[in-house]
């Protein structure tokens, strides 16, 4: 996984393109299945979302990964599943905040 791939949900219409790739290779997922990079055929999944992971994908924010792996994403296509890195969420990323004009 390498920045500027898009990869796309096996159980949902979720894509992304990865921002900030990680030091070592992780599986990235998608309501509870793998996602696959764009392009190449599903190879899994069962066509729907496991309610575990249905907490859904906003169209334009950038989800990260709590560890230290330094995974980025954004994602160009929302959908019902939420994005997760072994088993473990990735959070939205906030904005930081401007410094004050006064």
């Amino acid at each position: 996984m390498k920045a500027g791939s898009r990869w796309c949900s096996t159980v949902d219409t979720t894509e992304v393109v990865v921002v900030k790739s990680p030091a070592e290779p992780v599986t990235l997922e998608c309501g509870g299945a793998p996602m696959v990079p764009q392009g190449e055929a599903p190879s899994g999944g069962n066509g729907t979302v496991d309610p575990a992971h249905a907490g859904g994908t906003l169209l334009g924010k950038r989800y990260v990964d709590d560890g230290d792996l330094g995974l980025e994403v954004l994602c160009t296509k929302a959908g019902p599943g939420s994005l997760s890195v072994g088993g473990r969420p990735l959070v939205q990323k906030e904005a930081k905040p401007l410094p004050s004009s006064d």
